[in-house]
């Protein structure tokens, strides 16, 4: 809505900043100490207190008529419209005495579901992370009757009073869907602006019959042999994709309609923590581009060279950059309908077949379940595997209940004939902490081999447990690795640790089977009593 956005710019006055290049928001960014330029030309800011997203700080504004559609909840936790026109109030004052940056561009590479985007931001170098992220305007005509279907107002330095303005802390992140309308503050994570609009694309888009999904996608030969990743962070999305024998898409944010699939954005968000240049060559290329954005890389100020390896501030690192940096993409940003799905999971516990073929069944329950595992190390107080299920494998970005995206993917998968597999890129021999990380080479090879359909005719096995069924040859893959069990020196320590897991996934199933059908209920795992 226009008459948003513009009572912010009217209100303004001090300086708006409009359609800047990268070249100026590296000046204005360095200008403001908002960030510093590294040695091979990134631009690297801090983040401050935030290193990543506040999941506990986002809400959704209960108003009519969307409010009768959102999955209400710890995920969308409401807010009162009082609470946000306050809020709203504040940042409009707020507005008033700040130098401003607007990017125009926008959300959806398929024109007929693409959004205008307008976002409002106090720090150059936000700005030019949003110029990273969303999809660019080809050229400046293109912007002259611009009227955003959506405003994102991003003022970090605004803090919210939780007792009048109804929030959890200082910090916000507050959708109101009905008034097309986003405002972000005390939080520098620029990660927000990119995942409030994703929110509402998984908000609008499957009420139009287009599935919105947290996936990433590239295709090999040409378009039509498409293939998707799901998979929550740390489970090699952004990695796998970026694979030099295919063409990637891109790498975080999706829609499937009936044309096919289309990229959300115009840009990659890579976690780049002790990032390998050989095993990851063209993401590592990005973090010495002109133009990228390194969220929290430390980096020497006198000597200005990076050190990916250090996690000193988080081990969030990130990169933000254009789709353009990277070799084997296709910035149009669309395709065919998908040929293979592929759902990643780092399973710590090294239980699971490191690539298995789903049945319609198993894979609407592992699309539901959205199972990986956090390690020692990545988060405070974690000292052994600790498993994690995000439904759909994007549950904080879902306003509507995770049925309404399976739903979607079903029919899609089977309307296409579309293959499901999912893929183990955790542990093998042994759990975190006894086997070793499956290695990138290996996965790369079975997934060549789904998608290629060298797996068609390969000899299989059922796992006991779980009921998924693997190949037990594949060529360059040890068997060992193929078969968890077979690798473990302990096969009885193996079995515990199967039904253990398999215990998480019934339980976590529990809270979301409400509505499954017979036949998804029994692709859960069978567990001993």
């Amino acid at each position: 809505m226009v008459e948003v956005s513009e009572e912010f710019l009217s209100a303004n006055r001090r300086v708006v900043h409009r359609r800047l290049s990268v070249a100026r928001l590296y000046e204005e960014a360095v200008r403001r100490g908002e960030a510093a330029i590294a040695a091979e030309g990134p631009l690297v800011a801090s983040t401050g207190e935030h290193t990543g997203r506040s999941p506990n700080d986002r809400f959704v504004v209960r108003r009519a008529p969307s409010a009768d559609l959102v999955d209400w909840g710890p995920v969308n936790k409401p807010l009162a419209p009082e609470h946000f026109d306050r809020l709203h109030r504040k940042m409009l004052a707020a507005a008033a005495d700040r130098d401003l940056f607007v990017f125009d561009g926008f959300a959806g590479a398929d024109p007929a579901c693409r959004l205008n985007v307008r976002v409002i931001s106090e720090r150059a170098w936000h700005s030019l992370f949003v110029r990273n992220m969303f999809l660019r305007a080809a050229s400046d005509a293109e912007l002259e009757d611009f009227r955003p279907d959506y405003t994102v107002v991003d003022i970090p330095s605004v803090l919210a009073d939780p007792e009048t303005e109804g929030t959890n802390s200082t910090t916000f992140i507050a959708l109101d869907l009905e008034r097309h309308l986003t405002l972000i503050g005390g939080s520098e994570y620029a990660g927000e602006m990119k995942k409030s609009m994703f929110s509402v694309m998984n908000f609008l888009m499957p009420q139009r019959g287009v599935l919105s999904m947290h996936c990433s996608a590239n295709y090999g030969a040409d378009p039509s042999d498409c293939a998707l990743f799901f998979g929550l962070s740390g489970t090699g999305k952004t990695t796998l994709s970026a694979d030099p024998e295919r063409t990637l898409i891109g790498d975080d944010e999706h829609c499937w309609s009936d044309r096919g699939i289309f990229n959300i954005e115009g840009g990659c968000y890579a976690k780049v923590i002790r990032l390998d240049p050989l095993g990851e060559p063209e993401i590592y290329a990005t973090t010495r581009r002109f133009g990228t954005v390194l969220e929290n890389v430390v980096f020497d100020p006198e000597t200005r060279e990076l050190d990916l390896d250090d996690d000193s501030l988080t081990e969030n690192t990130r990169a933000s950059y254009p789709l353009s940096h990277l070799e084997h993409v296709d910035c149009g940003g669309n395709a065919g309908h998908p040929t293979s799905v592929v759902f990643l999971t780092c399973d710590a516990f090294g239980v699971l077949p490191p690539i298995s073929r789903l049945d319609e069944s198993q894979a609407m329950y592992h699309f539901l379940s959205g199972y990986t595992a956090k390690v020692a190390g990545t988060e405070r107080g974690v000292t052994e595997p600790s498993a994690t299920f995000s439904a759909c494998f994007g549950a904080p970005f879902m306003p509507l209940p995770a049925s309404t995206y399976a739903e979607l993917l079903g029919e899609k998968v089977r309307r296409h004939g579309v293959d499901v597999w999912l893929v183990n890129t955790g542990w093998t021999r042994g759990p975190y902490g006894q086997g070793s990380r499956i290695k990138l080479a290996y996965t790369r090879r079975m997934i060549h081999a789904a998608l290629d359909g060298s797996l068609t005719d390969a000899p299989v096995r059922t796992h006991p447990v779980f009921g998924l069924t693997y190949p037990t040859v594949v060529d360059g893959v040890p068997g060992d690795v193929l078969d968890p069990r077979q690798g473990w020196s302990d096969p009885q320590a193996y079995d515990r640790y199967a039904r253990r897991l398999a215990r998480m996934f019934t339980e976590n199933f529990e809270g979301l089977g409400g509505g499954a059908s017979e036949a998804v209920l029994a692709a859960a795992p069978r567990v001993a009593v």
